[in-house]
């Protein structure tokens, strides 16, 4: 990938990032449909309905610097969302629960590098309003990602303490 300019980076990794959004919406309610753990499987779907806000506030923040909204590939998620997939097939139950959160919070640490490091060119190339708007999301991936681990850190009380 050729970039020729900081305002083109930003826009590649808005592409990116409104792609990465879309796939985890589909992703998100797999793991809340296939997650027997309750917290897990309800923290899964409010950051699913979460998800999709943060793909119409993409849609916005296209709008905000003048330039159509448009995805790119992020070979990042496809892998993460291909190795869960292969990984689904051959396990269940406490793993694949255990697995499913260690996942979404890989998901949210990548989410919160790429929308940390936007937001910060949004702000330094002087698109205010675009550079609040992701980080109103960072803020929220924060949150998703703390949730997660406090999920995480309750299922291995139960589950790993009980075995």
């Amino acid at each position: 990938m050729t970039t020729d300019s900081i305002e083109q980076l930003l826009v590649n990794g808005l592409q990116e990032l409104y792609y990465t959004e879309q796939q985890l919406v589909d992703a998100l309610e797999t793991l809340a449909e296939q997650t027997n753990n309750e917290d897990a499987s309800q923290a899964f779907s409010e950051h699913r309905d979460e998800t999709q806000e943060h793909v119409n506030r993409l849609e916005q923040v296209f709008e905000q610097i003048g330039e159509s909204v448009q995805t790119k590939d992020e070979q990042v998620v496809d892998a993460l969302i291909d190795e869960h997939e292969q990984f689904a097939q051959e396990n269940d139950g406490d793993v694949l629960d255990r697995y499913n959160i260690e996942v979404g919070q890989k998901t949210e640490h990548y989410e919160i590098a790429a929308y940390g490091n936007l937001t910060s060119l949004a702000g330094k190339l002087g698109y205010d309003e675009a550079a609040n708007l992701l980080e109103e999301t960072l803020r929220e991936e924060e949150s998703a990602l703390d949730e997660l681990s406090q999920v995480g850190e309750r299922f291995d009380e139960q589950q790993i303490a009980s075995d």
